[in-house]
């Protein structure tokens, strides 16, 4: 018989930030941490979500006991409308809040009948096949955030979810070192931990900071208050409450998801706020500019969100004015700083006073810096250490972190998204590779955008198109009318009436003489093509795409 072992295969969250998915295998037991999306970058065109590649578990469905999810934000729950379907709808574990933040989710794809959610508190112990798996309270930029040990035969498997250590949280529950102390007593078998602020040495300061921040900024504010955040990051909602009634100002909410985000922390017990304090943004220009607060998405400067449309001067009822003060209390994730820039410079432009990460205390990471992930690995003292979570350079770094603890660098494995590791109580290695790439979500379809799509979008955005329209006859293939050219993004056709004509020779006269593939169409077109593409390289040094239609008459 050979020698049991454990295998993680990555799915996402490994080499990039964003689309958090890990498998871990034991035996025929599959259980699953996290499924998320991660926002396209500049190279996927018109792209609107990226999500894991599920084709490793397609086969092996009837093998999954679980998906365990962290906590509720988009890296870590964003897939799960789009793959929940194609593994069947495996049981979701999930504390109270994650599990309200994921039923928004689901009502909004219709598909919460088909979805079981079981909710579970930190300290629950949830038999899964031969598993036994443990949730263990840990602090992040989101109440109810957990980290999993999964308890196999063969020792413990300890996966961190996004954590830091906060002493003084919005929340009053500090993480739960007590336990992290007796996990790591009792022995850890392998540990995955978050690596996103790896770079940043010390300490991440206590969300508490943000207090003094809001405080300072609301006494000295003349108008109105605008804060863009996360629908997700309910405890800086929560402060900017506290800090509303203390300045007797009322609480508008812009955006779809902040207010169903808010109204379902409320009814859960998780935002405490009191009556009459909510006002409809309906209503904001019938109190005076110094009552109000709106707290609004946009703090990614996502194009559809409501704080670009207040800076592009494109929101229906919120307009800036004279004396506004804007707060965006959120870092921009990787690739999105350009955008938050551009929303940043507008409102400036439009006179207001804006607050940002940078010149103000009014964000602080939900993640775990240099001195934290040592006391995280200290507290744990795992065997075998694999860093998650976070672009490759960061893995790297964590490595080296764990090296300079003591754990010896045969004991740590640097992998990516589709690596296999296996781990027996003895060793740890990589064991092959199975396919996992990025699937695109465009508009209402999935995974139908593929490489080929992008790279066509990438070429049009770079040179353009041309098209080309032939009549030929169809008994002696020979032009009868045209070519007429057309052209979108390569060159405008009314300056370049010079340059189109002879393009037209061009076609012309590579169809004279053709007469034995006359019916050939598939010849003629790549003919066309040919011609066209050398000749226009030539003259201009672009490669538009060019597209034949031949039609016959």
């Amino acid at each position: 018989m050979t020698a049991e072992k454990i295998r993680f295969i990555p799915l996402g969250g490994l080499g990039e930030v964003g689309k958090n998915m890990m498998v871990v295998e034991y035996g025929d037991d599959i259980i699953i941490v996290d499924v998320g999306v991660m926002f396209p970058d500049d190279e996927m065109f018109g792209v609107d979500l990226v999500i894991p590649d599920v084709n490793y578990l397609l086969d092996k469905k009837e093998r999954i006991r679980g998906i365990l999810i962290t906590h509720g934000h988009e890296d870590h729950v964003g897939g799960l409308p789009y793959i929940l379907p194609t593994l069947g709808f495996p049981p979701l574990f999930a504390t109270r809040l994650t599990q309200g933040l994921i039923t928004v989710k689901l009502k909004e794809h219709k598909m919460l009948e088909k979805a079981s959610i079981q909710v579970v508190n930190p300290g629950d112990r949830v038999q899964l096949g031969k598993n036994e798996v443990e949730f263990f309270r840990v602090n992040h930029s989101i109440p109810d955030a957990v980290g999993i040990v999964i308890h196999t035969p063969l020792g413990a498997v300890v996966h961190t979810g996004d954590y830091k250590f906060d002493y003084t949280p919005v929340d009053g529950k500090p993480a739960d070192i007590g336990t992290l102390g007796r996990i790591g007593n009792e022995g850890v078998l392998a540990m995955m931990g978050d690596s996103t602020r790896v770079e940043s040495p010390g300490f991440t300061p206590s969300e508490r900071v943000i207090n003094e921040s809001l405080d300072k900024i609301f006494a000295e504010a003349p108008g109105r208050i605008i804060l863009a955040t996360f629908a997700s990051l309910i405890s800086r909602v929560q402060q900017v409450i506290d800090t509303a009634v203390n300045y007797e100002r009322y609480v508008a909410l812009v955006g779809r998801s902040m207010v169903n985000n808010v109204q379902m922390a409320i009814d859960l017990g998780y935002l405490n706020a009191p009556k009459g304090i909510f006002i409809r943004v309906e209503d904001v220009n019938k109190y005076h500019p110094e009552q109000v607060v709106i707290v609004c998405t946009g703090s990614q400067g996502e194009p559809t969100s409501a704080l670009t449309r207040i800076a592009n001067q494109d929101h229906r009822l919120v307009r800036i004015q004279p004396g506004d003060t804007v707060i965006l209390s959120a870092t921009p994730v990787p690739g999105n700083e350009k955008m938050v820039h551009r929303t940043i410079n507008n409102l400036f432009r439009q006179g207001a006073e804006v607050f940002y990460q940078g010149i103000s205390n009014v964000h602080v990471s939900g993640h775990a810096a240099q001195e934290e992930l040592k006391l995280m690995l200290s507290l744990l003292r795992p065997r075998f250490f694999i860093p998650v979570h976070g672009e490759y350079r960061q893995l790297i770094l964590h490595a080296k972190l764990a090296l300079s603890l003591g754990i010896p660098r045969e004991n740590i494995v640097v992998a990516e998204d589709g690596d296999i590791i296996e781990v027996t109580p003895d060793n740890i290695k990589l064991g092959g590779h199975t396919t996992s790439g990025n699937v695109f979500v465009d508009g209402l379809s999935v995974g139908d955008v593929g490489q080929i799509v992008l790279r066509d979008r990438k070429v049009l955005s770079q040179d353009g198109i041309l098209m080309v329209v032939l009549t030929v006859d169809k008994e002696t293939g020979q032009p009868l009318a045209g070519p007429d050219i057309v052209s979108r993004g390569f060159v405008y056709m009314r300056d370049a009436e010079e340059l189109l004509d002879s393009a037209r020779g061009q076609v012309l006269d590579s169809l004279i003489g053709l007469n034995g593939h006359s019916s050939d169409w598939s010849f003629i077109k790549d003919k066309i093509r040919h011609t066209l593409s050398d000749y226009l390289y030539e003259q201009t040094h672009r490669r538009p795409m060019i597209l034949p239609v031949v039609m016959e008459v």
